[in-house]
């Protein structure tokens, strides 16, 4: 193909691509890239193009913009060597529920997905985490008579890991005393990464998103009483995909491996009894 006859009548002009290259040599440094740069032309009233014709000029000088700064990810941290059963690894955040002024904490058992407790507070603190971890120690049976964790030896590994993001009251020097004398590490994603706490996160999704009337809620004590509820619904109702479609509860309290052994033996004889009747009736 030929070159295009004429001239478009909206070209840049000559002034405007000048303004553009100093605008580069006066604040590339600054905004380092070409969709702040056109942005700031406008801001400073000195020319008003696209990001993408402030970029076709710089290639066209072959001028170098900075970019953004390479920000290396930081390396997962080293998770604590623990059986993979239950009441071994917790994983625990908090989610708002704004209508009815109220944020809620919540344990996941990772292997087993049973929803250990939650706690509904206004406020985010370390006493939040306190009283969350406490009563789920309690309620799990991994406390002595007097509220501590069983005489163990310095050398022994912790009862639990306790697995969270970086929020305050998840790394406060008060959370980490208290987890500390009830023998549970913890253990913190990278920051900005929430898929390094995607069980948790995909536990708030799924709770906000099978029961969207939660989010409409706001009478702090009927939220309390319906997240109560869809507790016992979610541990022993709902099939979780990630334990092979067996309840919380079942997998919990060693049920679920039975369950699933039970499904494949049923498929077998059920196959072969729906290919007998099929056959028979093609006679």
């Amino acid at each position: 193909d030929g070159r295009p006859v004429g001239d478009a009548v909206h070209r840049l002009l000559a002034s405007e691509e000048q303004a553009i290259l100093d605008l580069i040599e006066q604040w590339g440094w600054v905004d380092r890239s070409h969709r702040k740069l056109a942005h700031r032309g406008s801001y400073t009233g000195t020319v008003f193009v696209s990001p993408s014709t402030l970029l076709r000029v710089a290639l066209k000088h072959q001028v170098v913009l900075p970019g953004e700064p390479f920000r290396p990810r930081p390396k997962v941290p080293v998770f604590p060597e623990v059986p993979w059963e239950k009441n071994r690894i917790w994983i625990w955040d908090a989610t708002h529920f704004t209508r009815a002024k109220r944020v809620a904490y919540a344990i996941v058992d990772v292997v087993t997905r049973y929803w250990i407790g939650y706690l509904l507070s206004t406020e985010q603190t370390h006493t939040q985490a306190q009283l969350l971890f406490a009563q789920a120690l309690e309620d799990q049976g991994l406390l002595g008579p007097d509220g501590l964790p069983p005489e163990r030896d310095p050398e022994d590994p912790p009862i639990l890991v306790a697995w969270s993001d970086n929020g305050s009251e998840m790394t406060a020097i008060d959370t980490r005393q208290f987890m500390a004398l009830m023998a549970i590490a913890q253990h913190h994603g990278r920051p900005g990464t929430p898929t390094d706490q995607a069980h948790v996160e995909s536990f708030f999704s799924h709770l906000k998103g099978d029961w969207p009337h939660l989010t409409a809620i706001t009478d702090p004590a009927a939220l309390d009483t319906e997240l109560a509820r869809i507790r016992t619904q979610y541990n022993t109702v709902r099939l979780h995909a990630s334990i092979g479609y067996v309840t919380p509860e079942d997998e919990h309290h060693g049920r679920g491996p039975g369950l699933r052994r039970a499904r494949a033996a049923g498929m077998r004889p059920a196959r072969v009894e729906r290919i007998k009747q099929n056959r028979g009736r093609k006679r």
